[in-house]
């Protein structure tokens, strides 16, 4: 009887393989199902036939790709838990090493300084009246007459460097000049010149104007300037405005304004 029914079991056992497609003769399941079927027939012990874990295909999309430049590295080991279809539980370690880029703002250019050098005792470094003031204010190194309708030179007994691609424009105080008609001429200090700063003032009142020593007498201003080579032409570009020069553009007042079109 036994053996009738191993034949049958061996005969069913031929024919799965038969039927079923080549790539799938070798598969766990098939190869478990006719041990047990066998095992049975003999009355041997049924010992389960555990199938390999099954592959799962792993996309990790929380990850960043490597970036190109780098100031961290860090490893990172994750664990992955799946379930196969026979009820078993496997779980996959993985290890991935990261790479951390870094944009490093860039620091802002350090602001070149301007160099003083005092010339006397009486000489004083130029000071700014407040945090975003444009001018440094100079001071009168000794007493000076400013007289009336005329002009005369200021000592601040100073020399000073401005920075590289810049030049220092003494630029009159607006205090000086609406309450007692002072103004400043020549006001141009190159970026190579070393000599002590003076100040050119005018003095458009009727009266004789006096200086101290200490007072704020003119500003100074730096600015930046652009020295383009100078290159000799036929002929210039052409332009709208063409030649038109003194009140070519208009007259004084709102009627005697030019259209912009």
């Amino acid at each position: 009887m036994r053996k009738a029914a191993f034949a049958v079991c061996q005969r069913l056992s031929n024919q799965l393989r038969l039927t079923t497609p080549s790539h799938h003769r070798h598969h766990p399941l098939l190869s478990s199902t006719t041990s047990i079927m066998t095992a049975t027939v003999r009355n041997d012990p049924i010992v389960p036939t555990s199938p390999p874990a099954a592959k799962r295909l792993k996309t990790d999309t929380n990850v960043p790709e490597e970036a190109t430049s780098s100031s961290s590295t860090t490893t990172t080991t994750t664990k992955d838990t799946s379930t196969t279809a026979e009820g078993n539980t496997t779980t996959n370690s993985a290890t991935r090493t990261t790479t951390t880029a870094t944009t490093m703002a860039a620091e802002p250019a350090a602001v070149p300084s301007l160099q003083v050098k005092k010339l006397s005792s009486t000489a004083r470094l130029p000071t700014r009246g407040s945090a975003f003031a444009a001018g440094y204010d100079l001071y009168a190194s000794k007493d000076t007459t400013i007289p009336a309708r005329g002009k005369a030179l200021v000592d601040t007994d100073i020399s000073i460097a401005v920075p590289a691609n810049t030049y220092g424009r003494i630029a009159p105080r607006s205090g000086l000049a609406a309450k007692h008609f002072i103004d400043t001429g020549a006001g141009v200090i190159d970026a190579d010149y070393r000599g002590p700063v003076k100040v050119l003032l005018f003095n458009h009142a009727d009266s004789d104007f006096e200086v101290k020593e200490g007072d704020r007498i003119a500003q100074l201003i730096v600015e930046r300037i652009f020295t383009p080579e100078v290159v000799e032409v036929q002929e210039l570009e052409e332009s709208v405005r063409g030649a038109g020069g003194f009140g070519s553009t208009g007259g004084f007042g709102a009627a005697a304004a030019p259209v912009v079109n």
